[in-house]
């Protein structure tokens, strides 16, 4: 497979964003038009089956596939018993399976899942290429929560972690914060690795030769590791941002030996402050089998074409350079750089990113350029990686329902692909799009895959259930559904607080851009709980994520720690940043990027003042660091600086290639009186009521109308409010306006 970054002349462009529960693709085939497809994340197709006869049946899926795609894939049904399928035939949707399987009635849900990693499975569908034969020539853009989920299940590789004599116990003490400041029973910290060898070493805080580091005794410590079957390693040695030479020395030994990863503390963070750089080795070493090995699954399965993967800080990196640590918010970040070109294109520059799938929602602010943290917290583990500032809250469409014995709650815990919502016909639980589903706001007909109302009511039933025999009342089913809404509304409102309000941005002074496949069903209550009067729902909205891969660019970063007063180094400043600049354009120009398509995209310095620990984010353009930095203090704190020194902790810089700019459409356009496509029964605004329904694909720029309404679109669907009014702009965004002041 190639592994070149020029794109332009292969025959497809697939971007696809692997989330917990689905996998969404948008595709540009040769000739310019776009293709669209979700799959299970499982890597299944979920449709409906009708028996022929004792060997044959109808699989509907929903989409249009070619003779054979589903030969050698595997035939369930959701209510038990499966089969090999032998052939398949696209005029009448009909599979040969293996065996005889019990009788079922028509129209039984069931699923044909693949041998195949989930991108690999969209890819096969939006260029209808059969499962069993080679992908055409294409350039593969990947967004992927792998990482993430090994993460959090604690799935990982078993990692020896290296760290200079003496402070073996680094990662159990940590930083003496107590995440829970008022709890009782206090959990120790879980380490990710397996064992700790002690490197007989030290440097001095200027990288300076104290102890000579003694490989002997590494070398026997690291045989028994890997004979215990321990192949991936961690080294993280005290000062080794100063000095990385013994550091480099250890892992080209445990190279050597044998170990199949090794991650180097000063190569991936080369940064003050040993205890995060030693928590981002080891996390990289943790996530190495759960990476490499998905991403190997998809590039084999590529014999023509490009991969390349998105990081956490919204950009583009070649597949073979990808570190496990930049996947970690990898897919939300394909949301939000969608949302900003979104935003863009409706004539809005600063945007709160929402965006609600089925396990989780994402938010994000998005001002004049993306906001970057550079130390990030995932699943108990503290990372030192650039990523796009993104809050995640457990409250998707598959977010559970469930009674504790004393309240009504929300999540965290997901139904995820499988079994997923009880509407999928899995047994699952009753989750969001269960309720979505029976307050009508969800459309069955229009939904990716087949879904069973019997089984949300069901569910909603034994809930109904539960709560009434422990508190002896028997409440309203709608009322129960309705307040569900508003549990996990209120907690996607406070997620959206925590990077707006509290970091001194006023939400009236945004627009919020909706997306994911469950954006769009609580985008005007929950802007009406913050106060937020413009909605936008971008074209595509339910693969957005997927969009915005299209978006993004190949960028790199580079930095360097300084730890200086700024008077001592501000006249060195221009040299700094032009070594970063070098170091990120031959980073680009590793991955094929010609030198004439780079540019910098930013340049920062983290400065503070002198004795203290937190820096603050300053832009550099040329000139004095002071102002401002004056100026950000000010903006933060709401006060003057005090008279003191300023020192410079570290500077950054941001380089990427060029990519054409997007036509930024007029949102202005003559309104007239949309025409409902229908009618039907819907939950809004308190109440059941026969609203409008509008089909999106059928809407004309400038067609204008009130809500409450349903608009129903592929793979996804808004509820207009009761005080809102929508009408789609140039460029295909449907914009809600708040009239009143609820929805």
């Amino acid at each position: 497979m190639k592994e070149a970054t020029e794109e332009r002349g292969l025959a497809w462009q697939v971007w696809v964003d692997t989330g917990g529960t689905f996998t969404d693709c948008v595709a540009c085939d040769p000739g310019g038009s776009l293709h669209r497809a979700k799959v299970l994340s499982s890597s299944a197709l979920r449709g409906s089956l009708t028996w022929r006869d004792a060997e044959t049946a109808v699989f509907d899926a929903g989409l249009e596939l070619p003779d054979g795609f589903f030969k050698g894939g595997r035939l369930r049904l959701l209510s038990g018993g499966g089969a090999s399928v032998t052939n398949s035939q696209s005029v009448d949707k009909v599979l040969t399976i293996d065996r005889e399987l019990p009788a079922f009635p028509s129209g039984v849900p069931a699923e044909v899942s693949f041998g195949v990693e989930a991108p690999v499975l969209a890819a096969h569908v939006v260029t209808r290429t059969p499962v069993g034969r080679p992908l055409p020539e294409l350039a593969l853009r990947l967004a992927t929560t792998r990482g993430t989920n090994a993460l959090l299940e604690r799935q990982g590789a078993a990692v020896a972690f290296f760290v200079t004599a003496g402070f073996r116990d680094l990662l159990l003490i940590g930083n003496q914060q107590r995440p829970d400041l008022f709890a009782l029973d206090i959990e120790g910290r879980q380490p990710f690795y397996e064992r700790v060898i002690e490197v007989d070493e030290r440097l001095d805080a200027d990288g300076k030769v104290v102890r000579a580091l003694e490989l002997e005794s590494v070398e026997s410590a690291a045989r028994a590791a890997l004979d215990s079957g321990i192949d991936c390693a961690a080294v993280a040695l005290l000062h080794s941002y100063r000095n990385p030479a013994h550091e480099l020395a250890v892992a080209a030994r445990l190279e050597a030996l044998g170990f199949r990863h090794v991650s180097v503390s000063s190569s991936l963070a080369a940064r003050l402050q040993i205890l995060p750089r030693a928590e981002t080795a080891v996390v990289n070493a943790y996530l190495s089998d759960a990476i490499e090995a998905y991403l190997s699954g998809v590039r084999s399965a590529l014999a023509e074409g490009t991969l390349h993967v998105m990081t956490s800080a919204g950009g583009l990196i070649g597949a073979v350079g990808y570190e496990p640590r930049d996947s970690l918010l990898s897919g939300p970040a394909g949301g939000v750089v969608g949302a900003a070109a979104a935003g863009r294109a409706a004539g809005e520059e600063r945007v709160i990113a929402f965006d609600m799938g089925g396990t989780s929602t994402d938010v994000s602010r998005v001002g004049r350029r993306l906001d970057y943290r550079h130390e990030t917290r995932v699943g108990g583990a503290r990372l030192m990686a650039p990523a796009l500032a993104i809050e995640t809250v457990a409250a998707g469409g598959g977010s559970i329902c469930w009674f504790d014995g004393a309240q009504v709650r929300v999540g965290p815990q997901s139904a995820g692909a499988d079994p997923g919502p009880a509407c999928y016909g899995a047994g699952g639980p009753l989750s969001l799009t269960d309720v979505n589903l029976l307050l009508g706001r969800l459309d069955p007909e229009r939904f990716v895959i087949p879904l069973e109302v019997s089984a949300a009511e069901r569910a909603a039933g034994e809930l109904l259930d539960s709560v009434s025999t422990a508190t002896d009342e028997r409440l309203d089913r709608d009322m129960l559904l309705a307040g569900l809404l508003t549990i996990a509304n209120e907690r996607m409102a406070e997620a959206i607080r925590g990077i707006s309000i509290r970091r001194g941005y006023s939400l009236a002074d945004h627009a919020l851009v909706a997306f994911g496949g469950a954006g769009g069903q609580h985008a005007t209550a929950l802007a009406s709980i913050l106060g937020m009067s413009r909605i936008i729902i971008p074209p595509d909205a339910g693969v957005l994520s997927a969009v915005g891969l299209g978006a993004a660019r190949l960028e790199r970063f580079a930095e360097c720690s300084v730890l200086a007063p700024l008077s001592s180094v501000e006249e060195t400043l221009a040299k700094r940043f032009g070594d970063l600049e070098r170091e990120a354009f031959e980073a680009l120009g590793a991955e094929g990027v010609d030198k004439s398509s780079m540019y910098v995209v930013r340049r920062t310095a983290e400065v503070r003042l002198l004795g203290q620990e937190a820096a603050l984010t300053v832009d550099w353009d040329g000139g004095s660091l002071s102002p401002a930095f004056g100026e950000c203090y000010r903006a933060l704190y709401g006060y003057e600086a005090p008279q003191a020194a300023i020192e410079v902790e570290s500077l950054r810089l941001v380089a990427a290639e060029h990519v054409a700019a997007e036509a930024k459409s007029a949102v202005e356009v003559a309104s007239r009186e949309a025409d409902p496509a229908g009618r039907r029964r819907v939950w809004i605004g308190g109440a059941w009521g026969d609203r409008p329904t509008y089909e999106r694909r059928a809407l004309q720029r400038g067609d204008r109308f009130s809500g409450p309404a349903l608009v129903t679109e592929l793979h996804s669907a808004t509820v207009i409010g009761s005080e809102w009014s929508a009408r789609l702009v140039s460029g295909g965004a449907l914009v809600a306006e708040r009239e009143g002041v609820s929805s």
